[in-house]
């Protein structure tokens, strides 16, 4: 199987006490950390790969480039949602963005381009230094 441009997910997930710049050493105040945005993004191109991957084969991020612009409060829900722009052999390039709800909508906090690209799952970790 080939990944197709256009495929897309979401992922979502209430902020906790956990995910602040505090708890995650990214800064000192209680608010989402720029980190767990970053990693909600890249579960969400990992979600839009879900079952287009030959048997074998997984992603790895290899690039992002991601800009935070708001700051959400523990207990807000948000949604990260990655769609596929470019498959250039291996090379996935994903447009990806992040969302807080809001009473009266919802509210981009995070916006920017992630790119993985597709492995032999064996041949990759047996590359690993250890």
């Amino acid at each position: 199987m080939t990944p197709t441009v256009g495929r897309q997910a979401t992922v979502s997930r209430r902020v906790g006490a956990a995910d602040t710049a505090a708890a995650v050493g990214s800064g000192d105040l209680p608010v989402l950390g720029t980190p767990v945005v970053v990693a909600a993004l890249e579960q969400a191109a990992c979600a839009a790969l879900s079952g287009t991957l030959a048997d074998g084969q997984t992603s790895v991020g290899i690039h992002l480039d991601v800009s935070h612009v708001a700051p959400s409060a523990v207990g807000a829900v948000i949604h990260a949602t990655a769609t596929l722009e470019e498959v250039d052999g291996r090379r996935l390039r994903f447009s990806v963005v992040a969302a807080q709800d809001l009473p009266d909508g919802a509210v981009e906090i995070a916006r920017g381009t992630h790119a993985r690209v597709v492995v032999d799952r064996e041949r990759f970790l047996a590359g690993v230094p250890g």
